[in-house]
């Protein structure tokens, strides 16, 4: 080998360990950055031409020194650390965030440091927008946070379970009865309150009673029905059109049936009940005005579980008979008022749930993950995003926690996976290199000049 050539083969040493020493102080800076991912260099041996030998097995071949042959990503987990803003996320596991610029251009990150733009989108601190699914379509796109107003739901359905007591005397009132006292022991044996909604939102207090009465009273009841009650549902004649009402007492019956029991307990019956409005329905009022709102004939199904006979049911998911104290359960209702959004939640499946001011919440939309087959070949193009490559492969797009997808984890960053002490032993040992390559050259350099000193 040419002495020549050592100046060569040092070169490319000191070359090569700048270029490690250059990404070793890339990651060391980035060490704080969310969701960063450490990079280093990959090295490779120069050779040169076959020197003599004929290419037998002696021939010798002459090193050249020393190339990057690439430089690799890191795309270990890093920690996880919680902070106050719920829309902040991170990955656990596998994959991507998606987020697109204005021109629809696509780039993927580890970062989830995400908030709420004035447009009512998920945009990251570059002012691009977290992509998604829609929570009602499920189209994917842009994920946005719908700060519209939800609309009323009109109670359709009031649905209760629990127990009434089984050795009640028998009352069987009369509904004038009901009117003028319907807490007196003697008119009904148990009451529950309901909170019901009209198509325009508006809420209305009604009061079930249940009175225990004589089964042969009762038309069309099976002879398996052994035990017979009586419902009739209350409301405030200032709240209601009715036929039957009550001025004294100001209480209006809106609706009563009858439900039968088994010897054993179990619902048997549910009788049709009988709307006092004319019509299959209530009529809601404006708060007593003569002219009733346009919410009429609300057909408001009372459910009291699947009866035996009237249903093909068990007969013991709602309300049954037994010794014990009567006792309400449950008690749902499927209507409510309008309301606004007061906050969000996002699960690990990415699914994010509006919270709004009348109780209720609702699917706003779902936060999608990225995979690729080489996240390796993924190309930095800084701000904390890759974007995709002929190496990387085309992107595979799902749910969290599907799959091998990770998981979503709100309120939380991913921190950057550098290791400090290592890229600091790192350093070091690519400093040592920079100085051995560094003394070839000096010492190439003095073999130099005693070589020039011959001819003196």
């Amino acid at each position: 080998m040419g002495i020549t050539s050592a100046f060569f083969a040092a070169t490319s040493g000191i070359n090569a360990t700048s270029r490690a020493l250059s990404e070793i102080g890339n990651n060391i800076a980035n060490a704080q950055t969310v969701g960063y991912k450490s990079r280093s260099v990959s090295f490779g041996d120069l050779f040169g031409a076959t020197i003599g030998g004929g290419g037998t097995t002696n021939s010798l071949v002459e090193g050249r020194g020393v190339r990057v042959l690439g430089i690799d990503p890191s795309f270990t987990q890093g920690s996880l650390q919680t902070t106050s803003n719920a829309l902040d996320l991170a990955i656990d596991g596998d994959g991507f965030f998606e987020v697109n610029d204005a021109a629809g251009n696509n780039f993927f990150s580890r970062a989830g440091q995400f908030n709420v733009d004035a447009n009512g989108f998920f945009v990251n601190p570059a002012g691009l927008r977290l992509q998604g699914r829609d929570g009602v379509t499920q189209a994917a796109g842009d994920l946005r946070l719908d700060t519209t107003p939800q609309p009323a739901v009109a109670t359709l359905t009031v649905d209760m379970s629990g127990n009434l007591k089984a050795n009640e005397p028998i009352s069987s009132p009369t509904n004038a009865q009901i009117l003028a006292d319907p807490s007196n022991p003697a008119n009904s044996q148990f009451s529950t309150g309901i909170r019901v909604f009209d198509s325009l939102g508006v809420g209305h207090d009604l009061t079930v009673y249940f009175s225990k009465i004589d089964p042969a009273t009762v038309a069309g009841l099976p002879a398996t029905s052994t035990g017979a009650w009586q419902y009739s549902v209350i409301a405030s004649v200032n709240e209601v059109s009715s036929s039957v009402v009550d001025t004294s007492t100001g209480n209006a019956l809106v609706a009563q049936g009858e439900l039968g029991f088994t010897n054993t307990g179990f619902l048997d019956f549910e009788g049709a009940a009988a709307y006092f409005n004319g019509a299959g329905g209530i009529d809601f009022d404006d708060g007593g005005s003569a002219t009733p709102q346009p919410v009429q004939n609300q057909a408001v199904v009372f459910d009291f579980g699947t009866s035996i006979t009237t249903d093909s049911g068990p007969g013991t998911d709602g309300m049954i008979q037994q010794g014990s104290p009567s006792v309400l359960l449950t008690l749902a209702q499927d209507g409510f008022a309008s309301g606004s959004l007061t906050g969000t939640s996002i699960g690990e499946d990415g699914v994010v749930t509006g919270r709004f001011s009348n109780g209720t919440t609702q699917n706003i939309g779902q936060v999608t993950l990225a995979q690729f087959i080489n996240p390796d070949g993924l190309q930095p193009v800084g701000r904390n995003l890759f974007i995709q490559s002929a190496d990387s492969g085309t992107a595979l797009v799902g749910a969290p926690g599907t799959g091998a997808f990770g998981k979503v984890i709100a309120s939380s960053l991913e921190a950057s996976n550098v290791d400090l002490g290592e890229e600091l032993v790192n350093m070091i040992t690519m400093q040592r290199g920079f100085q051995a390559n560094s003394r070839i050259i000096t010492t190439t350099n003095d073999l130099l000049g005693e070589l020039v000193n011959l001819a003196r």
